[in-house]
């Protein structure tokens, strides 16, 4: 058997489609699954001439890559990568690459690339954004590991991934796990994302009263400005499908539950352990905790009574245009606090990741590709290190300009009865970062009280942490 160029371990749809979009790019890969009918599917896809090549045996896989080897693994998260590395390293030479392309925990990604390490294997941790469709023909890729295991793999990453003009949407992020950091950081952003869309459409369904056509209508020409986004497109698009059996809107007859597998809970327990305000991120998660709550919830609307106001009286065209500024004002949020975690990661495991580039990286390919990306990266690029994109000139004097729209886009909501809670953690995120003294000086006052954790004062700074026996002081008043 001829050697090949890169294997590929695990070959549900991700995997295959990688398998096919770098041969499509001049590389042999060899394929493995530990399920042999997976294996056999995804040789049914490929045509003739194509240089990917089946094997049954890990050891047959291994020894048919040629050296240094280079081997994706692309199964589901936690034990699974485990007990596929497992299967191979009895086969495995000095220096030979394992990288793991799935959503695995960063933490994961740490242990397994510093075990490896100490075994003299190298070990990189991939993070894939963009689909199926991205996976074929061409992802946003986010590797992370040594510099030099990276520079192997390069030449296969730059030609798959997916261009723009400003060159292939992947780059070496930095050490360990800072590429699988970045990727849970990414599908964080990703969640923000999709309830602050899904907010938008709620507000304008159910205050305005739009069908879906109407919607697709509305969103089509959002895609047109500065909302211009995959997200947003494929949102319109699926406004326009219709059931082939009832001949409603698709999108009305599927059930309000949204899953999640597990990177939004991971994006929220880092920047707790981290101190990162990400309210947005984490209203997202918890709005699709609340959405599991069906049941409940149907309950509950039979017998709480909200707002008695249901319909619009005022200009429908003024509250979409408020609407359209608050989705974008909010989204501007919610990456500044993805980002902030970002360089909070980088800077706590030293892997000196460039905000730019991963801005630049996500311009094409991956789930979040957006117009707005440019001006992140260019902020970044003006201010390597700006602590916050609400910071920057350009966001800063837009995000002015928009609070009249965005306020009163939340209060028509609020009116109304309409959940708006990303939105709102944006607009109290940006509310907060802008307040010079916010009121946490009374919630130290209540710490240091029953507590005795302690204070510092504002015009004795040279204290330094001082305890006021507050009972005593309160006996004193005479209260």
């Amino acid at each position: 058997m001829p050697e090949s160029d890169i294997g590929m371990a695990g070959v549900g749809v991700m995997g295959s489609n990688l398998a096919l979009n770098m041969e499509s790019h001049g590389f042999s890969v060899v394929v493995w699954d530990r399920d042999p009918s997976f294996v056999e599917k995804a040789m049914a896809q490929v045509g003739e001439g194509k240089r990917i090549t089946p094997t049954k045996t890990p050891e047959e896989f291994v020894r048919s890559i040629k050296r240094p080897r280079k081997i994706m693994i692309m199964v589901k998260a936690g034990a699974p990568v485990d007990w596929t590395v497992e299967q191979f390293k009895p086969f495995l030479d000095h220096d030979d690459i394992l990288i793991d392309g799935g959503n695995s925990f960063f933490e994961d990604t740490r242990r397994r690339e510093a075990a490896l390490k100490d075994e003299g294997f190298r070990f990189i941790g991939s993070g894939v954004s963009g689909g199926e469709e991205g996976a074929l023909h061409g992802p946003s890729l986010m590797p992370g590991g040594a510099r030099e295991a990276y520079e192997e793999i390069r030449p296969i990453w730059e030609a798959i991934a997916a261009k723009t003009e400003d060159g292939a949407c992947t780059t070496y992020v930095g050490p360990n796990a800072a590429g699988h950091f970045v990727k849970m950081v990414h599908n964080g952003i990703e969640y923000g994302d999709m309830q602050l869309i899904a907010e938008a459409y709620d507000i304008l369904r159910r205050v305005l009263g739009m069908e879906a056509a109407q919607l697709a209508d509305v969103f089509a020409k959002w895609n047109e400005g500065i909302l211009d986004s995959y997200l947003i497109q494929i949102t319109s698009e699926i406004f326009r499908v219709k059931d082939e059996e009832t001949g409603k809107p698709l999108v009305d007859l599927i059930l309000d539950k949204a899953g999640q597998k597990g990177t939004g809970k991971w994006t929220s327990q880092t920047a707790l352990d981290l101190g990162v305000p990400i309210s947005t991120i984490g209203a997202a998660l918890d709005a699709r905790f609340m959405s599991a709550l069906k049941e409940e919830r149907v309950e509950a609307s039979k017998r709480i009574k909200g707002p008695q106001v249901s319909t619009w009286s005022g200009d429908g065209q003024y509250l979409i245009a408020a609407v359209h500024d608050a989705l974008y004002a909010s989204k501007i949020c919610s990456y500044a606090q993805g980002f902030n975690l970002i360089r909070a990661g980088s800077d706590e495991w030293q892997w000196n990741i460039d905000s730019s580039e991963m801005a630049r990286i996500w311009k094409g390919g991956c789930i979040i590709r957006a117009k707005f990306l440019d001006g992140i990266k260019k902020a970044y690029k003006r201010t390597p290190d700006l602590k916050n994109l609400l910071l920057d000139e350009e966001f800063s004097g837009w995000m002015e300009g928009a609070q009249k729209n965005w306020r009163t886009c939340l209060s028509v909501a609020q009116q109304h009865g309409v959940a708006v809670p990303a939105m709102a953690a944006s607009l109290a995120y940006f509310d907060s970062y802008r307040t010079e003294r916010l009121p946490q000086n009374l919630t130290q006052a209540q710490r240091d009280f029953f507590g005795a954790h302690t204070y510092e004062r504002v015009d004795k700074p040279q204290l330094g942490a001082v305890h006021t026996k507050w009972e005593e002081e309160v006996a004193k008043s005479g209260k």
